[in-house]
């Protein structure tokens, strides 16, 4: 059994998507249309505009979403579908447009305010959020009680293979990371990243996302989408739209996600979009199972090599 699973921020790099829309014209088609939606040519800011363009979220959350369906919308025209998919936190949209339950043009849209609302839910605000190897999760979760004096920090991604992200208020996040190290974890280090996503400090965003979210036409999925807040399946249209909006100050339960769709009965991971970051996680989470990736032309020909596929 084969299941996608999508990145989510942080995956961007510059170039990314070029090289499949040069090859592909369905892939510059989704290209020009999320153009027409976001108003200005996101290829052209993928292929050749600057890191601080392509870094900013409302920006970002596209042109990511808009290269990952591209390298799906390949793989499909090669025969290659899943029965089962997740993607990490923006990558649940990205999920959902590929199992037909959310409309790419609504997807777009939704990606870059739902960029705005995040971005702006904590601005001002000194936030934070670091990376915590080497503990699980039960003791993240401690060390997080014990620094609360401080402010919000709590855990925003457990991502698995000994990785968990946290985020909060700035003081807060510090002393965890300082607490962290003598706990025992092998690294604790802050993330460059611009607001403390996943966590109770996003509620706002969540709440302005919401009355959005209430008017998009959703469908149920065709297949099961293991989500981000319950590391469960879901298909049903109601369930979606529901998860959708909590998942904006919920932790990402990415491990969870990854064993789930393993007893669901995947065998195959296919990583669909720009970097190998989720690769390298199914690997140190389930060695069993064969992984691969497709973000550009060649790990697209590699991947439809190795599963046998035709090649057009």
């Amino acid at each position: 059994m084969i299941a996608f699973v999508f990145p989510g921020q942080g995956a961007q790099y510059a170039g990314m998507g070029a090289d499949l829309a040069a090859r592909d014209p369905g892939a510059a088609d989704l290209f020009a249309r999320a153009g027409r939606i976001l108003g200005f040519d996101l290829l052209a800011l993928c292929a050749s505009g600057s890191a601080a363009a392509l870094r900013a979220t409302e920006n970002t959350q596209p042109a990511i979403l808009v290269t990952s369906l591209a390298c799906a919308a390949a793989l499909s025209s090669r025969g290659i579908r899943p029965a089962v998919a997740a993607g990490l936190s923006l990558g649940e949209y990205t999920a959902l447009v590929a199992a037909g339950a959310l409309r790419f043009e609504d997807a777009v849209s939704l990606v870059r305010q739902r960029g705005v609302f995040m971005q702006e839910a904590t601005q001002g605000r000194d936030t934070a959020m670091a990376a915590l190897i080497g503990l699980d999760g039960g003791a993240v979760e401690r060390l997080c009680l014990e620094q609360r004096h401080l402010g919000v920090v709590e855990p925003a991604n457990f991502n698995g293979a000994g990785q968990m992200v946290i985020g909060g208020d700035g003081a807060a996040v510090r002393a965890v990371v300082a607490a962290a190290k003598s706990a025992g974890a092998r690294r604790a280090v802050l993330l460059a990243v611009s607001a403390p996503f996943h966590t109770s400090l996003m509620a706002p965003a969540a709440a302005r996302l919401a009355p959005l979210l209430a008017e998009v036409e959703l469908h149920d999925a065709l297949f099961p989408i293991v989500t981000n807040v319950t590391g469960e399946p879901a298909q049903a249209a109601e369930t979606v739209r529901d998860l959708l909006v909590r998942q904006v100050a919920s932790p990402v339960r990415w491990e969870a996600s990854m064993r789930r769709m393993a007893d669901l009965g995947a065998t195959v991971f296919i990583e669909v979009g720009p970097g190998t970051t989720l690769s390298g996680l199914i690997r140190k989470t389930l060695p069993a199972t064969t992984v691969l990736h497709v973000e550009d032309g060649t790990s697209l020909h590699r991947t439809v090599e190795a599963l046998g596929a035709r090649v057009h």
